[in-house]
């Protein structure tokens, strides 16, 4: 299995508030959509929650939730990430999609980050993705500037775990 984490991230690693995303990137939701089609993701309960028209098409949609009874159209359910990862297929690339804690957990055991940084530093965020370290070296960036869609300037950059 290969393991991905994939997020968008202000400079101080805030990835959201009021359980919704800070930043309305359409090139940023063009990307996710590339890379995850055909994937599973792995996801916390209240990001599936954040969904306006539930699980994401054309993908394996994982939910982790403390309640082991939890049944959502369209999702598996499990109570931990290393069920959730252990019913994954050998060949299976896997994309942690959030929230904070999900990250949190997954990181330690992620091939690859998939982040796009955005330069801004919001108000109001609630959510942060966790500080990752120099166990990481960056394997692809393209920058971008800001354009009638895209109030931010933003980089998506690519990690890949230090051999």
């Amino acid at each position: 299995m290969y393991l991905s984490i994939i997020a968008a991230v202000a400079q101080n690693l805030a990835i959201g508030f009021e359980n919704k995303l800070l930043y309305w990137l359409p090139n940023d939701l063009k990307r996710f959509k590339a890379l995850t089609t055909g994937h599973t993701i792995v996801m916390g309960r209240k990001t599936f929650e954040s969904f306006p028209k539930g699980a994401l098409p054309n993908r394996r949609n994982v939910v982790l939730s403390r309640n082991a009874n939890l049944e959502l159209p369209g999702a598996e359910c499990f109570t931990s990430l290393k069920d959730a990862l252990a019913s994954c297929k050998e060949d299976e690339h896997v994309y942690i999609i959030g929230g904070d804690s999900v990250y949190k957990q997954a990181l330690p055991l992620a091939d690859e980050l998939c982040l796009t940084l955005v330069e801004d530093t919001p108000a109001q965020a609630d959510a942060f993705f966790p500080a990752y370290t120099d166990e990481w070296e960056e394997s692809f960036r393209e920058e971008h500037e800001t354009d009638e869609k895209h109030q931010f300037k933003y980089a998506f950059v690519n990690y890949v775990r230090k051999a």
